[in-house]
């Protein structure tokens, strides 16, 4: 079973994320509300096979996380998809640059997060 980190300020966000993964059985879920608390998780859960964040959240914003997870080295080879309403080209090439392998505009359907998810764990 593959883990995967859901990080988002929106329990609601959090809940569809969610439900994109209930027709497979392949994955298990942890949640987090923002970067500071997703950095906790993923120190919890070293065998983590994916991340999915927002950009726009409190305490610790996306790009923050992803550039923190990147210089940490631990998990830099960590795949990580951006799933925000931000879709500027420079701030697409500045997660790029930290390791981000794709990018999901919300509103979201379940079935292109479960075939991102699916590509970034293979």
């Amino acid at each position: 079973m593959k883990k995967v980190l859901i990080v988002d300020d929106s329990a609601t966000v959090r809940k569809q994320l969610i439900a994109a993964f209930e027709s497979s059985s392949d994955y298990e879920l942890i949640e987090a509300e923002n970067g500071v608390d997703a950095l906790g998780k993923l120190d919890a859960n070293p065998d983590v096979k994916l991340l999915i964040s927002d950009i726009n959240m409190p305490e610790m914003d996306g790009i923050t996380l992803v550039k923190n997870i990147f210089e940490g080295g631990k998990f830099s080879s960590l795949p990580i998809l951006m799933v925000t309403t931000e879709a500027g080209a420079d701030l697409k090439a500045q997660a790029k640059q930290y390791g981000v392998r794709a990018w999901i505009i919300k509103p979201f359907s379940n079935e292109k997060i479960l075939m991102a998810a699916e590509h970034l764990t293979k």
